[in-house]
């Protein structure tokens, strides 16, 4: 299989160059996506790896003729990149449909041997690492705790959490970064907490992966799952876990599936197309730095797009701010969080803003992207919250652009 080249493409313009769609116009303007929290959008590099696959190496996998020979090569190739962005092992990556499936399959292993005890979740979490969890405990007999977040600042009340975990605890799960409000947890502590109890550690790291490099042994996690559309690749999930836990759990599988981490996570024929795309995914992020190593490269990538956000987040956290009738939630700039921004504008429903938005060839998301309840706690159960998330293609001219639409609907 072949992978395209691309030189180097730090600076902003040398990124959106590889973008086909920020070509697309609405009314005649370009279109400006801060949707990237809901899915970013998809580099030329990335689809071409896709279509490659599909076109010259689509066969199933372990067989004796050349493009069943080539998938297997293009498969063990996407569980080391995937390990390199991960910082983990191949052996210890496995893909499902999306993070969603991935839990439940794995809360369900987990919960066969389990009899009692109970789980810690977070209100502060998308609901498909609170759900599965709920699920489980009601399956099994098992206590759940969730742990409070404080509204005012969106960050996670952390002697709640202290007092959640205690001896019982067989599992916590944690948000890396909350999709709704772009707050980054102290991951690390929480992981610290639970070992010191005896309780496996699952990170939510859905909307943190795309804005900061995972390193699940510096994070303290046993499991961890992504999503690789989240990170500029296609509709695929992730799931790293350490081999020894993955190896011993009861999984349902097949009889003469695979015995071994990664493949007895995974049931039935994969999707090649979509762990080819997000290879290619890592690797156009790799791209964007120099270095002898592809993780090498993804730190130094990740730095740079991190201190593109923190100046992207400063000018559209200040600027909503500025605004009458403008109420932005979640934690100021300078503390831990995604260049994310959840705000409303009083009288107007946030469907009603995404429209007039849309109008001006600004997309931004809307509702309550099932983190509900921290929408709910936020005040905003019946019309939602709005949704801005700068990616790596945004601009400062996108920025402005979209705080002069909310100017206008708010009436300044």
């Amino acid at each position: 299989m072949t992978t395209p080249s691309t030189p180097p493409a730090a600076s902003l313009d040398a990124v959106r160059s590889r973008f086909p769609a920020l070509q697309r116009r609405h009314h005649g303007a370009p279109v400006a996506y801060f949707d990237g929290p809901g899915g970013t959008q998809v580099p030329q590099s990335v689809v071409d790896a896709v279509s490659d696959y599909l076109l010259h190496h689509n066969a199933n996998t372990h067989w004796a003729y050349p493009t069943s020979i080539e998938t297997d090569a293009a498969l063990a190739a996407a569980r080391h990149a995937l390990a390199d962005f991960l910082g983990g092992r191949p052996d210890e990556v496995a893909f499902g449909a999306n993070m969603t499936t991935l839990t439940f399959h794995l809360a369900r292993a987990l919960g066969r041997r389990w009899s009692g005890g109970g789980l810690v979740v977070t209100e502060l979490d998308h609901h498909a690492n609170v759900d599965p969890w709920r699920d489980l405990a009601r399956e099994r007999g098992l206590t759940v705790r969730s742990v409070r977040f404080r509204a005012e600042t969106g960050q996670l009340d952390l002697a709640d959490l202290a007092a959640a975990i205690g001896p019982g605890t067989r599992l916590v799960a944690i948000g890396a970064a909350s999709n709704a409000l772009g707050t980054i947890n102290d991951v690390r502590r929480v992981a610290d907490l639970a070992h010191a109890a005896g309780a496996l550690v699952f990170v939510d790291a859905v909307h943190y992966a795309p804005h900061a490099l995972v390193d699940v042994a510096a994070l303290g996690a046993d499991f961890l799952a992504c999503s690789a559309y989240k990170f500029y690749g296609p509709h695929i999930g992730v799931l790293w876990g350490r081999r020894a836990l993955i190896d011993e759990l009861d999984l349902p599988r097949l009889a003469p599936a695979p015995q071994q981490s990664p493949e007895r996570q995974e049931t039935g024929t994969q999707n090649h197309e979509g762990m080819v795309g997000a290879a290619a995914a890592v690797d156009f992020l790799a791209s964007l730095a120099a270095g002898p190593t592809r993780r090498g490269r993804l730190a130094a990538a990740f730095a740079a797009l991190h201190a593109r956000g923190e100046a992207l987040i400063e000018r559209l956290w200040s600027g909503l701010g500025e605004l009458p009738g403008v109420t932005v939630y979640g934690a100021a700039p300078g503390q831990p969080r995604t260049p994310t921004v959840a705000f409303a504008v009083r009288g107007t429903p946030s469907e009603q803003v995404a429209r007039a938005l849309a109008e001006r060839a600004v997309f931004v998301s809307h509702g309550d992207f099932y983190a509900q309840t921290v929408v709910n706690r936020l005040g905003h159960a019946d019309d939602g919250v709005v949704r801005a998330g700068c990616a790596c293609y945004t601009s400062p001219d996108e920025v402005e652009r979209l705080l002069a639409g909310v100017a206008a609907l708010a009436g300044r």
